[in-house]
């Protein structure tokens, strides 16, 4: 279609040059006075991570990775909307939206979109074939970053269906952990007459009242999760959702800034018995700071915090859902919480292993979770 532009990858000598320049020439401040990752990212880890990314990390050749990929661009209400959309060989592949959160990227789904679209291919059943699109979200990666205000999920969820009837796919699926969740659930209340069903992998499932006095094990374990998450984890969401742009600047102009306000999230949030490097490698960490620092995002993406954090999607979701729940989630639900929050439960299943980043750290689970929670709609 004319209004959707081919896009690849590419970035000047004088980017990488600029980066190395910066990451050689960082102010750091003194090491902290503990053992462990408790007061943040350590100082002696993260001079390792950035002597690597400027000496040893060779971009050109990860960015090759995402390019192999077909990408494109289109504009919808003023925003350029890059997207990954592959094509499955089997003709009546299952249209599959994926959306990420923060500060993820669409490299969270590099490792699913082959078995996903060619499941014969990577050992699977053709019938589970799936036609994938995965966008960057407005403000974040190489989508273009929203010029006004009003972004927040329900918009963006909006500007999805668009973006899959405009691809010319009247009936989709969908899936999303994070924010991700977030703009999946609002597909869900939005756009029953094409979305046939989503998948979540964060639902927005809280707590049911009427169980307080019954807590199972889980609930318990995930009642204290949630308190954690207040206590200890929660102070990058304050700042990003009441001042986006102060916290931009910094992070911007600094790409040991930037690199240490994400990873320490992957160290915290992924199944990673303490180390983040347990589960993704050094480059994968490196490739989603780079979808953050070369277009310089650290404002932009920040502010989907601002826009929808104390408004998180919550009406009447009018399609089936399927829910995952990883052990290392941030929030985790229950059955019975799930069933309470979502009238069709299509498919609910707790995992052994993993975390926040599902697709990212367990591509092989993922796909089985996402294959089994659609499989139905193929009959």
């Amino acid at each position: 279609m004319s209004d959707i532009k081919p896009f690849r990858i590419q970035t000047s000598d004088e980017e990488i040059a600029d980066l190395r320049r910066r990451l050689a020439a960082a102010r750091w401040p003194e090491a902290e006075p503990v053992d462990d990752w408790s007061m943040g990212i350590p100082l002696a880890y993260l001079k390792e991570v950035c002597a690597y990314w400027g000496e040893g990390y060779d971009w050109c050749k990860r960015a090759e990775r995402i390019n192999q990929f077909p990408q494109f661009k289109t504009e919808i209400d003023g925003v350029d909307v890059h997207f990954l959309h592959v094509r499955s060989p089997n003709p009546d592949a299952l249209p599959l939206v994926l959306t990420h959160g923060w500060p993820g990227s669409i490299v969270e789904f590099l490792k699913v979109i082959g078995p996903l679209s060619d499941p014969a291919a990577h050992g699977g059943d053709a019938g589970d074939a799936f036609h994938v699109v995965a966008p960057s979200l407005p403000g974040y990666g190489f989508s273009s970053q929203p010029k006004e205000t009003g972004w927040g999920v329900e918009k963006i969820a909006a500007t999805w269906s668009t973006l899959m009837q405009r691809i010319g796919y009247d009936q989709y699926v969908a899936q999303g952990g994070d924010w991700g969740a977030m703009v999946t659930t609002a597909i869900g209340i939005q756009d029953p007459d094409h979305c046939r069903a989503i998948h979540l992998n964060m639902p927005l499932a809280p707590p049911d009242p009427e169980t307080m006095n019954d807590l199972t094990e889980a609930e318990q374990a995930a009642m204290a999760g949630m308190q954690h998450y207040q206590q200890w984890d929660s102070g990058y969401s304050k700042q990003q959702s009441t001042r986006p742009q102060t916290l931009g600047y910094g992070l911007v102009d600094s790409p040991v800034g930037q690199a240490a306000w994400i990873i320490e999230k992957f160290w915290s949030w992924t199944d990673c018995n303490g180390h983040p490097e347990n589960v993704l490698t050094r480059d994968e960490l490196l490739d989603n700071v780079m979808l953050n620092w070369l277009p310089g995002t650290a404002a932009s993406s920040a502010r989907l915090y601002w826009e929808s954090f104390n408004s998180p999607p919550m009406g009447d979701v009018k399609v089936p859902v399927g829910c995952s729940i990883f052990p290392k989630e941030i929030f985790r639900t229950s059955e019975r919480w799930a069933r309470k929050q979502f009238g069709d439960l299509l498919h609910f299943n707790t995992l052994d292993k993993g975390g926040h980043f599902a697709a990212f750290e367990q591509p092989e689970t993922f796909v089985d979770e996402v294959r089994t929670c659609f499989r139905s709609l193929r009959t």
